[in-house]
């Protein structure tokens, strides 16, 4: 049997590939092939924090650790509480802003959810 997904607006059987794309026969409809791909990458990547909760964008979190800037002087102190994080592929990643400070990335495991 075929692997491919079901066709997006008539959820066809029926779909199959042409080079870079997928199309559905019953409906005409194509799309990208990458474009599942992306989905399903998408789908499977999960963060938590450094106890173990689940961490999604919007998130408010506390850094457990003094953390030193890289190039300059400051420290985000323990019990820093940041707002509206968005978490992003890497190894930093959580992007945020954090007051006094301006924008930042942090690792996942000095942070925890609030």
């Amino acid at each position: 049997m075929s692997t491919l997904p079901a066709c997006p607006q008539c959820q066809s059987e029926f779909v199959y590939a042409d080079g870079p794309l997928l199309i559905c026969p019953e409906c005409a409809h194509e799309w990208p092939a990458q474009a599942t791909e992306a989905v399903d990458a998408e789908e499977t990547r999960i963060i938590k924090d450094a106890v173990g909760n689940l961490l999604q964008d919007g998130d408010s979190v506390t850094v457990i650790k003094d953390l030193k800037i890289k190039g300059s002087s400051q420290v985000v102190k323990v019990g820093t509480k940041v707002r509206n994080i968005r978490l992003i592929d890497g190894d930093h990643d959580i992007d945020c802003k954090i007051d006094g400070i301006g924008n930042m990335q942090l690792k996942s495991e000095f942070v925890k959810k609030a």
